[in-house]
């Protein structure tokens, strides 16, 4: 018994198991805090990747503007609607999309 005593009464030991306490729950660079601040880094990539990919789509998609005058009339027909002097555009909606949003 005086042994378990001595173990855990000892000094060093009593100071390692503090220092853990006090850096897990207490610090400001606690744990919890450090999992938080990588979970948002890892967020932040994400994000900074997805719009670096949408950045050079809009580039590719200019470049195709500036060089080819078919690509600009293929855009300006799909995103607005736009037609030739006697054309008719007949805009079908997907019922299912819409239902399901």
């Amino acid at each position: 018994m005086k042994k378990i005593t001595s173990i855990i009464t000892n000094k060093y030991l009593l100071a390692i198991a503090f220092f853990l306490v006090w850096m897990t729950f207490f610090d400001q660079k606690d744990f919890f805090n450090t999992l938080e601040s990588k979970n948002e880094y890892n967020t932040l990539q994400m994000k900074k990747r997805y719009y670096l990919d949408e950045i050079a789509k809009s580039k590719q998609e200019l470049a195709d503007f500036q060089n080819n005058s078919a690509a600009i009339e293929k855009f300006a027909r799909q995103r607005y609607f736009l037609k030739r002097d006697g054309e008719d555009i007949f805009i079908i909606e997907d019922s299912i999309k819409e239902k399901s949003k």
